[in-house]
């Protein structure tokens, strides 16, 4: 049975939604939460599955600190969104990803996984 190895991650960005309920929504600002997850089949001779740090660093590099989301993107920077382009980066370099959580709020987020 595999490991789950799970790094958390905070960032701060701003954003608006653009067909929020029919009505542009007001620009402004999170402390977003992400979470991944990482499934490890094997230890290296440390103990350990995948290095946090490595991942953390990995993090660190991709998430969009301080800057306004809907610049960045082509799609509206929703959690569910973001949620979903997180998920296929940390693929790229983490195959063995089990899925990521973006919290828009310490109460509410959205998980994507395949």
């Amino acid at each position: 049975m595999p490991w789950t190895i799970r790094v958390k991650r905070k960032f701060n960005a701003a954003h608006f939604l653009t067909d929020y309920h029919g009505s542009p929504e007001p620009l402004h600002g999170h402390t977003w939460g992400v979470e991944v997850y990482l499934e490890a089949y094997e230890l290296d001779k440390g103990g350990m599955g995948i290095d946090f740090v490595e991942i953390d660093n990995f993090l660190k590099d991709l998430l969009p600190d301080y800057k306004l989301l809907n610049e960045l993107f082509d799609f509206s920077p929703s959690a569910e969104n973001l949620a979903m382009w997180l998920y296929k980066k940390v693929k790229e370099r983490y195959p063995t990803l089990k899925k990521v959580v973006v919290w828009e709020t310490e109460n509410c987020g959205a998980e994507y996984s395949e």
